[in-house]
């Protein structure tokens, strides 16, 4: 699976949320939860400290890695996801939603997120599949 950032906040935060006990099982059954770029990025920005972000970086860098086969195409089909859901009605909030829904598409690992706007994307790109 990939996990969003949303659901990596969950996990390392404990909260008990689906998308946290979701993680847990992950590791726990050893699954192997794939890293795209944007996710490692995001993750370790959000570190409180030198020192957390070290853990962090520890941590990711245990994961399996995300590498699409096209940067190029990768980005397209990002683009094109955020313009068919503005289309639709819907503004993504982060436009680096769109290129991690996209990650999950090619590579055609299920994404487990702790965020509404993964929920619309599903509804708009039938090749998004969502776990919880």
């Amino acid at each position: 699976m990939i996990a969003d950032t949303s659901a990596w906040i969950e996990f390392l935060r404990a909260s008990d949320s689906a998308a946290d006990r979701r993680m847990r099982r992950a590791f726990r059954d050893d699954e192997a939860v794939w890293v795209p770029d944007v996710v490692y990025r995001e993750v370790l920005q959000g570190a409180s400290k030198l020192s957390v972000f070290y853990e962090l970086q520890e941590l990711l860098d245990s994961m399996p890695a995300f590498t699409s086969a096209d940067p190029w195409e990768l980005s397209r089909s990002a683009a094109l996801l955020y313009a068919r859901c503005r289309w639709q009605g819907l503004t993504v909030r982060s436009p680096n939603d769109c290129l991690i829904a996209a990650c999950a598409i090619e590579s055609g690992e299920p994404l487990l997120a702790q965020d509404r706007d993964f929920a619309a994307m599903a509804r708009i790109e039938s090749k998004l599949h969502l776990i919880s």
